[in-house]
C-alpha cells in the first residue's frame, strides 16, 4: 500500500491536525509519533499515511506546508519500524488474551 512519512515539527500540532481532518486523508491509515520516541530530536512528530495514490497525493499536498517529506530510504525505515511496533503490540495483546 502506498505511504508517506513526514518530519512535522512540534509547534505546528495544531496546522497538522487540521490537514488530518482533510475528509479524503481522515479516512486513510494514520500514525503519528514523537520523533525522540523514534531516535530522532525533541519537539518534532513523524507522521505516516498509508492509503491510495489519491490519497497520499492529497497528503503530500496539504502536509509539504508544514512539515519536511522524507526521502524513500528513511521513509522505509520508519515505515518498517511503525509495523514492528504495531506487530508487537497484537502480538501483546494476544498474549493478554490467551493467560
Amino acid at each position: 500500500m502506498p505511504a508517506t512519512v513526514y518530519l512535522v515539527p512540534g509547534a505546528k500540532r495544531a496546522e497538522l491536525d487540521v490537514a488530518l481532518n482533510d475528509d479524503i486523508v481522515a479516512r486513510q491509515s494514520r500514525k503519528i509519533r514523537e520523533a525522540p520516541a523514534m531516535g530522532a530530536p525533541a519537539g518534532e512528530l513523524y507522521v505516516m499515511i498509508e492509503g491510495s495514490a489519491d490519497a497520499i497525493r492529497r497528503t503530500d499536498e496539504l502536509l509539504a506546508a508544514i512539515g519536511k517529506k522524507l526521502p524513500p530510504a528513511e521513509a522505509e525505515v520508519l515505515e518498517r519500524r511503525f509495523h514492528d511496533e504495531d506487530e508487537a503490540a497484537s502480538a501483546g495483546m494476544g498474549l493478554f488474551f490467551t493467560e
